[in-house]
């Protein structure tokens, strides 16, 4: 009884909380051939959380796919979508240069991580990157070949792309687009429905992954080392998710702050656990619209394209990084270099996506572009788990900011909904039921 009253968020959090203190726990038992390696770590930790994340993939292009067509269909104005979509990159792109920027002026003007270490340039051991797409590659392959393999194999754009002309075509039918409507309606809540479903079971996964990701942390002279890019990179990150998010919502959609990070909580503390934006869109999506107040015509749209083009987490590790391997070779980089790094990393954030390994393929083409040696990576990989959970994290929340000031901006936000402080949570509690 104490733990329904508890409600799912304070669940997911104790169960990541008691995770992250048994795999610390475990940490020093966990070598090659242990049976904490075998049974617990790679075994148990590994089948429950690699479950819960798969099952939450295995929702991901359904629900994006059937919400998409379903909100699309819905525009009473389909010619609004260009419109919609033009503010959805914009501010995602906007967000994204201003993350990076304030990475590079605080890693290159104050913190200075890798000053004073003078490591040699690499002439042995390397980062292998693989090669990323052109943005023109990228514009091209956004219209699906096969609809069918594009779903099959989650390639996001291609997804948005067709369900938003599936979409405008059954609102341009009549009557065989409405009543095929009712039935993709019908489709969505059960998905959602499904959603609601895999969440009982999420405090479970969260505790295993935690676990398991404890459990494998790399030794104490590693993090000892790379300590101040650590806290630089997390720093900036949790200031981004947590005052320029507020304050760009503030001044774009006048709403109240507060609110938003209140209520945005508990999806923050999910996606860290997942450490994946596109596992976490079935969670964003109920969120944006049940809790938020934003109508799905938006969210549909503008959250799965957040989850594939926003990468405001990884343009701060990108600028953190590229100072610090610079720094770390004494390698100096003039105000031309940091302009080109900008520039870079914000275009590479849409030029890349879908590609796996974006955020080190992104890396990888920002020190190119620099001359910085790829093979600095390699000294960050260690300590880039966890911020890597910290950056979806991140990306979420920018994720629903965007999709909170466009759903404002069109006249697709339900303020009574928004500040009301139990909205969503009766719908959870009523499916809980």
């Amino acid at each position: 009884m104490s733990m329904k009253k508890l409600g799912l968020t304070g669940r997911i959090l104790i169960g990541m909380i008691a995770g992250g203190i048994l795999g610390f726990v475990l940490n020093p038992f966990n070598v090659d051939g242990s049976w904490v390696n075998f049974f617990l770590i790679d075994g148990v930790f590994r089948v429950v959380g690699e479950f819960f994340v798969t099952s939450l993939m295995m929702l991901v292009v359904p629900l994006v796919f059937f919400s998409l067509v379903v909100g699309t269909c819905s525009l009473s104005d389909p010619s609004s979508l260009g419109r919609l979509g033009g503010k959805a990159i914009g501010l995602y792109l906007f967000t994204t240069a201003i993350a990076i920027s304030i990475a590079l002026s605080v890693a290159a003007l104050i913190v200075k991580p890798g000053n004073n270490v003078g490591l040699e340039r690499p002439g042995t051991g390397s980062f292998d990157a693989s090669e990323a797409p052109s943005f023109v590659d990228v514009l091209v392959d956004m219209v699906p070949r096969n609809p069918i393999d594009a779903m099959a194999e989650g390639n996001m754009l291609q997804i948005i792309v067709f369900a938003l002309l599936f979409g405008i075509a059954m609102a341009l039918a009549g009557k065989p687009g409405e009543r095929l409507k009712s039935v993709f309606d019908d489709v969505n809540e059960i998905i959602m429905k499904l959603v609601m479903l895999l969440m009982h079971v999420a405090p479970y996964g969260v505790f295993a992954l935690m676990a398991r990701v404890f459990g494998d942390l790399a030794g104490g002279e590693l993090l000892q080392g790379l300590a101040k890019y650590f806290v630089t990179v997390l720093g900036l990150l949790l200031f981004h998710g947590f005052i320029v998010y507020p304050t760009l919502l503030s001044l774009m959609a006048r709403m109240n702050p507060f609110t938003f990070i209140r209520k945005m909580g508990g999806n923050q503390v999910f996606a860290f656990s997942i450490s994946s934006s596109n596992a976490t869109i079935p969670v964003t999506l109920k969120t944006v619209k049940q809790r938020l107040g934003v109508d799905n015509s938006v969210a549909s749209f503008t959250v799965p394209l957040g989850a594939t083009i926003n990468m405001d987490g990884t343009a701060i590790m990108q600028g953190v990084a590229t100072v610090f391997i610079a720094q770390i070779y004494g390698i100096p980089l003039e105000f031309t270099d940091y302009l080109m790094v900008v520039a870079t990393a914000t275009l590479a954030s849409v030029g890349t996506a879908g590609v796996p390994g974006v955020g080190l393929i992104m890396l990888a083409m920002v020190l190119n572009q620099v001359g910085l040696p790829v093979e600095g990576i390699a000294l960050i990989i260690g300590v880039d788990r966890l911020l890597d959970m910290t950056r979806t994290a991140v990306n979420i929340t920018g994720d629903a900011m965007v999709t909170t000031v466009i759903g404002k901006s069109e006249g697709k936000l339900d303020e009574t909904v928004y500040n009301d402080p139990e909205a969503g949570l009766n719908v959870q509690s009523s499916n809980n039921s």
